[in-house]
């Protein structure tokens, strides 16, 4: 049974989606799989430079398995939401590993790969191998949640639940790749989150937001939370040579195995920067100088970060290790980095405050 929503949705894809973006180009599903990890949270038009770039350096899901992590977290510098990253690398090695370097087609053996849910295994699926599989991303969730007034935040799992099942229902048997496309970039392109175009919308006769003039109430809003204000010192370390100490930060959590400035406690005053970095660190340092600090904010928190530049006079403690190095300004960039630490290293220069 052909069913109107799917129809009109495809109808309306022919005339109006979008056909020609990178992963279209050559498509499997290694390139697919790449590009739904990059689309989480993160939009078409910044996505596009850094997928051809990811592609350029590894053009295949062996390329990447063996490639070194500080490769691949360089490449997604800038993207945010590290983790991502990381647990693409940690994949490309299952997949080389456990299917020879081949993408399973099965819904479950996806899910099993690291970084891979319920929706972007339908939609790599659906995409790279045209067979029919439901997918439930941001946009999607918007459309369905607009067309059938679904109440609440996705994020509860009753919610979710419901829109899985009304996923489920408008998937077609047919036309897999374009559907999942369709209404992706539906609700990329019409059913906005802000300002939808809901007059050329091809699903407006039937949405019951629309009908009822509730757009703005759908999907439900995640409930508020204050977010916790944290503070920290970040060091920027130079050397008689011009070399910069770097830290690698945990694997795990905010930055995750990238690259980043030394920290200290924020309890120290600017006055005691110097003996805290000889006590710390085993560096002897000169005055600081305190650049104008400024706040980054986190998915969970919001961090203010003081940066001050103390020039090197000597070091006891720090050699080149897994977890620490000197390096110049350019060897440094060519890492994986944190958005506001590249920024603090490429900048202009900033006003000293002492």
């Amino acid at each position: 049974m052909s069913d109107r929503f799917a129809d009109r949705l495809l109808a309306w894809y022919d005339q109006h989606g979008r056909h020609n973006l990178p992963w279209h180009h050559n498509r499997n599903a290694y390139r697919v799989w790449v590009s739904e990890i990059m689309l989480q949270q993160t939009q078409v038009t910044t996505v596009i430079p850094y997928f051809e770039a990811f592609m350029a350096t590894f053009p295949d899901v062996q390329t990447l398995a063996q490639a070194p992590e500080d490769d691949v977290l360089s490449h997604w510098s800038g993207l945010g939401y590290y983790a991502r990253a990381r647990n693409l690398h940690k994949a490309a090695k299952q997949v080389v590993e456990a299917h020879q370097g081949e993408f399973p087609c099965d819904q479950e053996q996806l899910e099993s790969l690291t970084g891979i849910g319920r929706s972007t295994a339908a939609a790599i699926i659906a995409q790279a191998f045209e067979q029919r599989a439901t997918i439930l991303d941001g946009n999607v969730k918007r459309v369905l949640a607009r067309y059938h007034a679904v109440p609440g935040w996705p994020g509860q799992t009753s919610v979710s639940n419901a829109l899985w099942e009304h996923a489920e229902t408008h998937t077609p048997d047919d036309r897999a790749r374009d559907y999942t496309q369709a209404i992706m970039d539906l609700g990329a392109m019409v059913c906005t989150r802000s300002k939808p175009k809901c007059e050329t919308c091809p699903l407006s006769t039937d949405c019951q937001a629309y009908a009822n003039s509730e757009t703005q109430l759908y999907p439900g809003s995640k409930p508020k939370k204050a977010k916790p204000e944290k503070t920290t010192w970040m060091l920027i370390l130079e050397d008689a040579e011009g070399r910069i100490l770097l830290e690698r930060r945990p694997p795990s959590g905010i930055w995750g195995g990238l690259w980043s400035l030394p920290e200290l406690d924020p309890a120290y005053g600017s006055e005691e920067l110097q003996d805290a970095c000889e006590r710390e660190l085993g560096i002897a340092c000169s005055n600081p100088d305190l650049i104008s600090g400024f706040r980054h904010t986190f998915s969970h928190y919001h961090l203010h970060i003081q940066p001050a530049r103390l020039p090197v006079i000597r070091s006891t403690q720090i050699a080149d290790t897994d977890r620490l190095r000197w390096l110049h300004r350019d060897e440094a960039l060519t890492l994986g980095l944190p958005t506001p630490i590249r920024t603090l290293l490429t900048g202009p220069e900033q006003t000293a405050l002492l």
